[in-house]
């Protein structure tokens, strides 16, 4: 079982016309009782729902300060290589694009590590191309252990696995995937995929299921904003959501919402998803689950993620790379995409301390808890 068989019965031609016929008063009926509820999530993101953006976004910062206080995890991605099986026309590190691949030894992953732990970070998030051949469950399990020993928190958004090879990550110290599934239209889907194992659509789709079953304390959905209609994009992530927390009680999860960013043979966006839509998807996302990490990278503006930051994100990337080797000797050529927010760690810290939140470097160690 996984969700690609609930997937195949849910009606979305039917979903995006209830989207955009929903009416003041849908919104208004999902606002009294909207969490776990789908159809009060559907609501919520229909553009009926545009004029109550304030009201949303005044629950969704209550919401958010009552469950997670004040408190913002910090994160650093760490990239591994860029070497890449995949056609994907959106992303830098596409096999047809012509830039210099770089996948990092065990010398040289040491020292980007010791300049994030120089910064204060103890939880990264370890990112490649999808090369399994030459950056799969080998290579990973040779660093794993390596960056665990520097790390409490140890996540990964590589290709998908299968179950057997997770479980072996987890006893290496595996404590998250990000798992994104771009888009959750299928005809778009592969448009967009043209070469490589990532084609296979419901493969990617069961993904979830796969590290859910084999014991991964945290999963992360996400959809690449601008691929397609944004707002039914979202909605079947609360689907997917909505199935994973029922089937997989235990297991912690957390959404990203990447818009479409500019990057080597990369595209222009489908549907443009403004600042407003965003912050709308932020509010919809936590008044539907209060207990959802939402996390905010630095693809995002300096001044856009610091208005963000009351409105339910809880994880937050700052001073970060998109390319193999990127802290030690940064190369805009290895970039996976382009970067909004460009300030120091320093920096970004002290604009949320002078908004009141407190970042939090360390708040995980794998022995608290007990499976």
């Amino acid at each position: 079982m996984s969700f690609v068989a609930e997937f195949a019965k849910i009606p979305r031609d039917k979903l995006l016309l209830d989207l955009y016929s929903c009416a003041a008063q849908d919104v208004e009926r999902a606002l009294v009782s909207p969490a776990g509820d789908l159809r009060s999530l559907l609501a919520l993101l229909s553009p009926a729902a545009e004029p109550y953006i304030e009201t949303m976004a005044q629950r969704s910062a209550a919401l958010t300060r009552q469950r997670f206080g004040a408190n913002l995890g910090m994160y650093l991605p760490l990239y591994v290589s860029n070497l890449c099986a995949n056609d994907c026309d959106y992303c830098g590190f596409s096999m047809s694009n012509k830039l210099k691949r770089k996948t990092l030894n065990e010398l040289e992953l040491m020292a980007e590590m010791a300049i994030i732990k120089d910064r204060g970070f103890d939880s990264v998030l370890l990112v490649s191309g999808e090369h399994e051949t030459k950056v799969g469950i080998d290579y990973f399990k040779q660093m794993l252990p390596l960056v665990k020993q520097q790390f409490s928190h140890l996540a990964m958004e590589v290709q998908p696995m299968s179950e057997d090879h997770y479980r072996q990550l987890v006893a290496l110290g595996l404590d998250a995937v990000m798992i994104y599934q771009e888009t959750y239209q299928p005809e778009t889907y592969a448009r967009h995929h043209s070469r490589g194992k990532k084609m296979d659509f419901a493969y990617r789709l069961a993904t979830p299921d796969r590290v859910a079953a084999a014991g991964v304390d945290k999963i992360g959905l996400g959809v690449l904003l601008g691929l397609d209609d944004w707002r039914l994009d979202a909605l079947m992530m609360g689907y997917h959501l909505d199935y994973l927390e029922r089937r997989y009680w235990r297991t912690r999860f957390s959404i990203s919402l990447p818009r479409l960013r500019p990057c080597t043979g990369g595209i222009t966006p489908k549907v443009m998803l403004s600042d407003l839509g965003l912050v709308q998807m932020i509010c919809a996302f936590r008044l539907f689950n209060q207990q959802l990490d939402i996390s905010m990278s630095t693809r995002e503006s300096p001044e856009l993620r610091d208005n963000l930051l009351p409105l339910g994100i809880t994880q937050i990337s700052a001073g970060s790379s998109t390319q193999p080797g990127g802290y030690q000797a940064p190369d805009s050529q290895l970039d996976q995409f382009e970067i909004s927010d460009d300030r120091s760690v320093e920096q970004v810290i002290e604009q949320m301390q002078r908004q009141g939140f407190n970042p939090v470097f360390k708040d995980w160690e794998a022995n608290w808890i007990t499976r």
